[in-house]
């Protein structure tokens, strides 16, 4: 069933990150689904999270594969433009990863503390994330403060592109950096860096990337929002049937030039980390619980914002603006068009890896 008949497949400026998490869109585009739900997806690749920003802003993009978090930064106006934002879907759980230079990898692994690892406080080390208020910045500062780390003073955070990070570590510049693959595996490769935690370690089953788009697009054109859902869904949905399917989508994000690096890379960070612990895992769909924008999820970004001073004590008005920004309407017909499960309720429980449980 399609979720529009038009004669003209109706056109879409889509912008999207090289990393392996865009690959939904990939497969859209890839598999025709956009034209089964009456749209013509174009791909734009950009430079950075701020560029994906900016152009949405500006509506030379439609929508765009963009971190969780930056989402809540530019509706709060955090460091930044304001500007009314939706969630139309989640499009991946976990697949990002912290690095650290070896020196500092090793010590840690050793058993040394974080603190003592990055030599805090006789220094501040460089940390990069890719968007002050994006994903990674997020969990690069969780993770530190769970340690004893205060990731406002005792570091100094900067903001880089995910595929200048690997270079700029090799180089010596940074110490240190949270990004997407398979930006992690790079630097493993290079021999600049090693993963020290996963996020999916970090936080099991976390959102990570979202479908975005202005909300007055949402608004002002319901059947196309839910288009477009429709179609990312069945692109995510997908990639979660089969392990080939992801083989196959690297071989796409290889060769479309969404990535450039080498396709046994890009499987690699699709199908990996192998084993038992399936909350951990790069998922896409998980029969929809993936892709489902929680409102749990949101308030603890909005939370977090709080920690670090970047927000007032909540007021009571958290519940209605996730309400706007959360396009749970929109979802749930796009899900009953292409028979996607649908939860129960609107919110979740997470455990994070310090033995924080979120509800």
């Amino acid at each position: 069933m399609t979720s529009m008949t038009t004669a003209t497949p109706r056109p879409l400026r889509i912008g999207f990150m090289p990393l392996v998490d865009c690959a939904p869109l990939v497969v859209a585009v890839r598999l025709g689904i956009d034209r089964r739900h009456g749209l013509r997806l174009e791909l734009r690749r950009q430079g950075s999270w701020a560029a994906v920003r900016d152009k949405l802003l500006s509506g030379e993009l439609d929508a765009a594969h963009a971190l969780a978090g930056m989402v809540y930064g530019i509706e709060t106006g955090i460091g930044g433009p304001q500007e009314q934002m939706a969630v139309l879907m989640v499009l991946n759980q976990n697949g990002q990863a912290i690095v650290l230079a070896p020196e500092a990898a090793q010590r840690l692994r050793a058993g040394v503390p974080l603190r003592e690892a990055l030599d805090v406080p006789a220094r501040r080390p460089v940390l990069a994330q890719t968007f002050p208020t994006g994903t990674h910045a997020m969990w690069l500062y969780y993770w530190l403060a769970a340690q004893g780390v205060d990731p406002l003073h005792e570091v100094q955070a900067v903001t880089l592109p995910p595929p200048e990070m690997p270079a700029a570590l090799a180089r010596g510049e940074i110490e240190g950096y949270c990004a997407g693959e398979p930006w992690a595996a790079q630097a493993e490769t290079l021999g600049a860096g090693a993963r020290v935690i996963r996020s999916g370690e970090l936080w099991p089953g976390h959102p990570e990337k979202v479908l975005a788009c202005r909300r007055a697009f949402a608004a002002l054109e319901p059947d196309t929002a839910t288009a477009l859902t429709a179609t990312v869904l069945e692109a995510c949905r997908w990639l979660d049937e089969d392990p080939r399917h992801r083989a196959r989508a690297a071989q796409w994000l290889a060769d479309d030039g969404a990535i450039d690096l080498p396709v046994a890379c890009l499987s690699d960070c699709l199908l990996l980390p192998t084993g038992d612990d399936r909350a951990s895992r790069l998922r896409f769909h998980g029969d929809g619980e993936v892709n489902f924008p929680w409102l749990s999820d949101g308030r603890w970004f909005l939370h977090q914002f709080r920690r670090w001073g970047w927000l007032p004590p909540d007021a009571g008005g958290d519940d209605a603006l996730l309400a706007e920004i959360h396009r749970l309407d929109s979802y749930r017909l796009a899900a009953l068009q292409v028979g996607v499960p649908l939860p129960r309720g609107d919110t979740r429980a997470s455990l994070l890896f310090d033995g924080m449980r979120w509800e």
